[in-house]
């Protein structure tokens, strides 16, 4: 049976800008409350409710047709958010993140539900819940943590239905979907180290789950067969384009020898074999490279890289499949995907 609408409110122009959030604030609950009590919801109780309605009327609030639609259970659509770190401005044309909305969209349109595609600053990944909050979406699926894991914590503790592309971390409230980063980065570093690699050098930002748990994997490597982890192999960059540039451009600074590089992703991974080539350095047969994510130009490029493939297409459903059980009021217990070594021509044996 769906739930009641409420009644009709009506509003000023000047203060039809008023957000749900600011009724949330000023009656001292979440802004999901507030929607729930302004859809009738009997999962607030009556005096919430009254109270949120009382300032509803006397704020001349309208009530948001997106909202009664998701009550009345006629809302299809699935927001999928991609935060942009302020600094650096990721673009949205990263191979990754347009493989990722492929494998989001093919999953949806299987299951019958739109997608609602957004950006918020990664600085501010509780933003990611505005399009529940104002009924929009009926659910969020966020590609990457980023450094805000309480924050996202916090929407899991107030049922913001929302699941996460990225780590497992340690006391997590919120479903994530991801791959086995660790064991990723264990993989290419032990390849490289099969190969006769001994001084590899590591590429990305470790501040990022994702990436540290790479780089965990990398040191874990390392320890197993006995090698030293130097600081100075370690460049911490972000995921833009010019970023492999500039971590080979740091390496050769600080003057320390390395023969082999593990990039962060693939894109890392390119620049950086491309920048190699500027300085006279060939690569596989100087130095060694390895990406991460296996994007579809990874075996299209001179030489074909090695890389770790990150498994797209089923993470795409995994994600859509985790959401819809927490939408339905069920548990979704975190998920991780296995991660395979492509093994190709940048990281050959000369």
């Amino acid at each position: 049976m769906s739930e009641p609408t409420p009644p009709e409110v009506s509003s000023t122009p000047t203060q039809q800008r008023l957000q749900m959030a600011d009724i949330a604030r000023l009656a001292g609950v979440s802004t999901s409350t507030v929607s729930r009590a302004l859809a009738g919801s009997k999962l607030v109780n009556e005096e919430t409710r009254t109270r949120i309605m009382e300032l509803a009327r006397s704020l001349k609030y309208t009530i948001n047709i997106g909202a009664q639609n998701l009550r009345l259970k006629q809302n299809r659509t699935i927001g999928v958010v991609i935060p942009y770190d302020s600094a650096t401005r990721q673009h949205l044309s990263d191979p990754f993140f347009l493989s990722m909305l492929g494998s989001l969209a093919d999953a949806l349109t299987e299951q019958g539900f739109d997608m609602l595609v957004s950006r918020v600053d990664a600085e501010e990944l509780d933003a990611a819940a505005a399009p529940f909050d104002t009924g929009r979406v009926i659910g969020i699926v966020l590609i990457g943590q980023w450094r805000h894991h309480d924050q996202l914590n916090q929407l899991a503790a107030r049922h913001v239905p929302i699941v996460v592309w990225g780590a497992q971390l340690p006391q997590q409230l919120y479903c994530t979907v991801g791959g086995d980063n660790v064991s990723g980065g264990d993989l290419a570093v032990s390849h490289l180290l099969q190969q006769g690699r001994q001084r590899i050098a590591f590429f990305g930002d470790i501040n990022l789950p994702e990436v540290g748990q790479r780089y965990e994997g990398y040191c874990q490597a390392l320890q197993r067969t006995g090698m030293p982890i130097d600081p100075a192999l370690q460049v911490s960059v972000a995921f833009l384009p010019d970023s492999g540039r500039q971590a080979v451009q740091e390496l050769l600074r600080r003057e320390v020898r390395f023969d082999a590089i593990f990039a962060g992703s693939d894109l890392l991974a390119m620049t950086a074999i491309n920048t190699l080539r500027t300085h006279g350095l060939e690569v596989p047969r100087q130095i060694a490279v390895v990406g991460y994510d296996d994007i579809e130009l990874s075996t299209y490029f001179h030489p074909p890289l090695t890389t770790i493939r990150q498994p797209i297409r089923a993470a795409g459903r995994a994600l859509v499949a985790s959401l819809l059980e927490l939408i339905e009021g069920r548990p979704a217990p975190s998920l991780q995907l296995p991660t395979q070594l492509m093994a190709r021509e940048s990281s050959a044996t000369v």
